[in-house]
């Protein structure tokens, strides 16, 4: 004989209840946890943002990222997208903001928001002939009255950017440990900017990065091949009459609070992306990266320390 348990209604009710809401709710928690990992740090609506310092034509950086941006997508699985912002000082704020993740930065920018926001040095770029460190250059018309520094006293001058190491703070404590005072600077905001007024007789003469000729063929490799193309004649027209001292290489830098385990893969597809033919070639194209190898903050100390002494507060660059 089989006993017969009475099944409670409600509870029958509740269970009919149950099956025809439970999709409803897989479906809610999984949107939620789905949203979630998007607006993560990496995410689809979250990007790793990286920012490179308008060293050349930006137009130019958006193109040639793209392939960048891919790579390092298929990589770590995370997303990215890239940014040219106005000037250096401009990334710094980003960083301030949260609006920068990664960027290319020169040394005087990247001591700025290491004082200010606690970014992190992790790479150091390398320039064509293996050169890790650089300096700046002043040139001017070869066909023009400026031959030395001392000839400097009185005339115009254009640099980059307040902020940049090797076209304005290098080579203006040059000018001031010589006693030089221009009458009249003007900022450019790019390298390539400087010599075009150089070359075109706006000013009477620039400030710029320098580099050595290629070992190989003889090529300029300073700022002056930034316009080539445009002036096919400007190593015979624009000439170098001084060079700067030397400081590290642009550091690549993380913004604080990124997760170690985020820094780390980003870093190795980086690295792993500079291998490539592809890789060598955009980041080139970019920012003249040839290589890269390991950086940490105190590789700045010396540069922080040059600042000090010629009484140049970082943070009074930056917007407060």
């Amino acid at each position: 004989m089989v006993n017969c348990v009475p099944v409670n209604k409600n509870f029958l009710k509740a269970s009919r209840y149950l099956i025809y809401i439970l999709p409803i709710i897989v479906f809610i928690i999984y949107n939620t946890v789905k949203e979630y990992s998007e607006r993560a740090l990496g995410g689809k609506n979250n990007p790793v943002k990286i920012f490179v310092t308008p060293s050349v034509d930006a137009q130019t950086i958006s193109t040639e990222s793209v392939d960048l941006l891919n790579y390092l997508h298929n990589e770590t699985g995370y997303y990215f997208s890239s940014s040219v912002p106005s000037s250096f000082v401009a990334v710094v704020e980003a960083f301030g903001s949260k609006r920068a993740d990664i960027a290319v930065i020169n040394a005087f920018s990247f001591l700025m928001a290491r004082e200010k926001y606690g970014v992190h040095a992790r790479l150091r770029l390398m320039r064509d002939n293996g050169m890790t460190t650089y300096c700046g250059q002043i040139v001017a018309r070869a066909d023009g009255p400026i031959h030395t520094l001392e000839d400097l006293n009185g005339k115009k001058v254009a640099f980059v950017d307040p902020s940049s190491a090797s076209g304005y703070i290098l080579p203006m404590d040059l000018l001031n440990k010589k006693g030089i005072k221009p009458a009249e600077t003007v900022f450019a905001m790019k390298h390539d900017n400087v010599i075009t007024m150089v070359y075109q007789g706006q000013v009477d003469a620039g400030a710029s990065f320098h580099s050595p000729k290629d070992p190989n063929d003889g090529r300029i490799l300073d700022a002056r091949m930034r316009v080539l193309e445009q002036f096919p004649d400007v190593e015979e027209k624009v000439k170098i009459i001084a060079l700067t001292e030397s400081i590290p290489n642009d550091p690549v830098v993380f913004r604080d609070g990124i997760p170690a385990e985020m820094e780390q893969k980003i870093i190795a597809a980086l690295l792993k992306y500079l291998k490539t033919p592809k890789g060598a070639e955009v980041l080139y194209q970019i920012s003249d990266i040839k290589g890269l190898i390991p950086a940490k903050d105190s590789d700045y100390d010396a540069m922080k320390e040059m600042l000090r002494k010629l009484n140049i507060k970082a943070e009074k660059l930056v917007k407060k």
